[in-house]
């Protein structure tokens, strides 16, 4: 059959390998210059910086992926254990490096929270069965039909912890307030807030600290361009530079897309890799769209966004490794502004990437490519973004970065670019500038994601981190495997 795919981000490439694989003419069309949507890089002055996912981890879902495609992983890239994976910052001083040894997570805890001892070890135990609960029922399942449905463990479904929030159970373990912040964090993974989202979100920790951390030696844009090769060798033919003006379709199916220089492509099958939300109300005609699915979508709370400056400095800071986290002083108070007040936190959790930590070649000798992400708000009238206003947040920041610890890094910066919400927006039409599709923020909210088939148009797929079963590297894969599997139970050729 004749495919469309709508988007060369992670979920679109992989989707593309998997029916191109499967014998269909697959035809990719991107509307931005490069292919990988949010995973992308930059390279100015001498510095490389990935513009979005920093962490792999589930590496088995992507040697799984080229395993289903006829090709051997390793003759594309090599991925490798992060130590420590993370290092986190306190304002009282206090350090935490997490590693995928327990015993060395034990060990430090001794030092700052002995009393917290024996609840990280039942914590982690906890997020362990949440994982096994959740995986063949949620992860693994594309949750379409009614033979999705009948073959899951009911018992497993009522103990995945959804009625309690990330907060409250975090809190019923750990008395510290490092410990406390440290697993709340987690829920920030899929852009929602601990303090809304639900406990089932506990399973990140597992998936992290058990299954390990990775990084992909040179960036992990790499993945995008091993996709990019594997495609190629699969006879996908990929065209970038060329934005989607809307899906054509006839008698409620969908029959190509018309590209916004008029140019009509045809096709039996289309797989959007764009925004769930654009695809349903912008992408699609409205008269394809029944009215409760129109309110149903303009009713989902987006996930949060970003503020990132991208810093090429001349300095090396010994304190900083791979993946390094400065929190916040109150937690709570910061998610209340970005959700609720809809504004940017006076005092923020900073993350900031140092790729140069292990690949020396992103910045020029004895310099550093700093990656610094702090969660925003999706796009709203309280925060417009124009220049003087990222200007002045991007001070903010660096200031309290050099407060704790990256003395005269203003100084220092020989390169720097900022990335706002609206960025985000006017490059890959996320919702409102989201970055992961919808929040969390609600019991169930993670479970009722727009799935990988649409119910209102036939013939019309959704992949990527918008779309059932979540954002994040090894989550929008299985997307992909889902729209795969889904193609090949209800399409014929």
């Amino acid at each position: 059959m004749k495919v469309i795919v709508i988007g060369a981000g992670l979920g679109g490439l992989a989707t593309s390998c998997l029916l191109a694989y499967a014998g269909h003419q697959v035809t990719v069309l991107e509307k931005n210059d490069q292919p990988g949507g949010k995973i992308n890089e930059i390279q100015a002055s001498g510095y490389r910086f990935d513009t979005g996912p920093s962490l792999l981890t589930m590496p088995f879902v992507l040697e799984s992926l080229f395993e289903r495609c006829g090709a051997d992983l390793e003759d594309y890239l090599a991925i490798k254990p992060l130590s420590p994976i993370c290092r986190y910052f306190y304002k009282n001083g206090n350090r935490f490096d997490c590693y995928q040894d327990a015993c060395l997570n034990t060990a430090q805890i001794q030092t700052f929270a002995p009393e917290d001892l024996s609840a990280y070890r039942r914590f982690m135990e906890y997020s362990r069965k949440l994982y096994h609960r959740t995986k063949e029922a949620f992860l693994f399942n594309p949750l379409y039909g009614f033979s999705d449905i009948k073959s899951l463990k009911f018992s497993d479904f009522l103990k995945i912890d959804a009625f309690k929030t990330v907060d409250q159970r975090v809190d019923r373990y750990f008395e510290s307030p490092e410990l406390r912040k440290f697993f709340k964090r987690f829920a920030t993974y899929n852009g929602s807030s601990p303090y809304q989202a639900p406990a089932t979100l506990n399973v990140i920790p597992h998936v992290e600290l058990s299954l390990g951390g990775y990084y992909i030696p040179g960036g992990i844009y790499r993945l995008i361009k091993a996709l990019v090769s594997l495609a190629g060798t699969l006879g996908v033919t990929l065209t970038t530079g060329k934005e989607i003006r809307r899906i054509v379709t006839e008698h409620g199916r969908a029959v190509g897309v018309e590209r916004r220089d008029g140019q009509l492509h045809p096709a039996d099958i289309v797989v959007s890799n764009a925004d769930a939300h654009e695809t349903y109300l912008n992408i699609l005609d409205s008269s394809d769209l029944p009215l409760g699915k129109k309110k149903k979508l303009t009713s989902l709370e987006p996930s949060c966004s970003g503020f990132v400056l991208l810093l090429g400095i001349n300095k090396t800071y010994p304190q900083l490794v791979h993946h390094n986290i400065f929190f916040s002083e109150n937690y709570e108070r910061e998610f209340e502004q970005i959700f609720k007040q809809q504004q940017m936190p006076e005092d923020p959790t900073i993350y900031v990437a140092n790729t140069s930590h292990s690949d020396p070649g992103h910045a020029p000798q004895n310099g550093s490519n700093l990656f610094v992400l702090v969660n925003a708000p999706y796009l709203n009238r309280k925060t417009p973004w124009e220049a003087a206003q990222a200007e002045q947040y991007s001070n903010l920041v660096i200031r309290e970065l050099e407060r704790r610890g990256l003395e005269k890094l203003k100084d220092h910066i020989c390169y720097s670019k900022t990335i706002t919400p609206s960025d985000f927006y006017r490059k890959y039409r996320s919702n409102k500038g989201s970055i992961y599709g919808t929040s969390s923020n609600s019991r169930f909210s993670a479970f009722l994601r727009p799935r990988n088939k649409s119910r209102s148009v036939e013939g019309l797929y959704l992949v990527g981190g918008s779309t059932h079963p979540g954002g994040g590297i090894p989550l929008v894969v299985l997307s992909a495997f889902h729209a795969a599997e889904l193609i090949g139970r209800y399409e014929r050729s």
